[in-house]
């Protein structure tokens, strides 16, 4: 419902997808665009594209009972962007981590592969010395060993450049991971998307020095995303 000045009584519920404007429904970042004052977008500016692009795949295959607990996390995407490439490797990595140890087996070489190739990056960009392995990195790999094992020899003597990390691997890391907990068949799914996202964006908050910044919530938030006149 449309107030005065181009606010709303009440904003839209989340749904899957991108909504032509709010009256259809909103997704997570159009939400965001809307909250930042920007023109509506699922890929509003405001947001570090891989971090939007994360919330967006969090938010397309969380069920809809869950879907509404994403919500407290709108506020806290907004103002998160950098040009450094280090935000997308260690993105990719999170990701990655999260996704190996639950996993369908078909999509587990493609992670493994990810954590190796994001760890290099991560040498390369630091500076660290080469073959530097995170330990959240070394306890993912260890639940999957064999599949670890044919990742570490597929990567060897390998060199990605990180402008084409970023361009090309990152994001299909994250579209694969997130996909992967999706069909992980665990009773915990909804929980594991946003306990994803929840961690990438308090990683993202802390590279913005954004740690201390206000987080709405989910019991301040309820009375916002309730549609009007309910």
């Amino acid at each position: 419902m449309v107030g005065t000045a181009g606010t709303f009584d009440a904003l839209p519920m989340l749904g899957r997808g991108k909504h032509r404007n709010p009256k259809k429904g909103a997704c997570f970042m159009e939400l965001a665009s809307f909250l930042a004052g920007e023109r509506w977008s699922d890929h509003p500016q405001c947001t570090h594209p891989l971090l939007a692009m994360m919330a967006r795949a969090v938010n397309d295959l969380t069920s809809d009972d869950a879907r509404p607990r994403l919500a407290p996390l709108i506020p806290s995407v907004i103002g998160l962007t950098s040009d450094d490439p280090r935000w997308d490797v260690h993105i990719a990595l999170r990701a990655a981590q999260t996704a190996l140890p639950v996993a369908p087996e078909d999509r587990q070489q493609t992670l493994a592969v990810a954590i190796y190739g994001a760890e290099r990056m991560l040498d390369v960009l630091d500076g660290r010395p080469e073959g530097t392995m995170s330990a959240a990195s070394v306890e993912a790999l260890a639940t999957t060993p064999r599949t670890a094992e044919w990742a570490r020899r597929f990567c060897a003597g390998t060199h990605v450049k990180p402008k084409r990390f970023v361009r090309d691997a990152a994001p299909s890391v994250v579209s694969t991971a997130v996909q992967g907990i999706s069909e992980s068949y665990r009773p915990d799914i909804d929980a594991r998307l946003r306990e994803l996202l929840e961690a990438t964006v308090a990683d993202a908050r802390r590279w913005a020095g954004a740690e201390d910044a206000e987080v709405l919530r989910e019991d301040q938030w309820v009375d916002v995303v309730r549609p009007a006149g309910v």
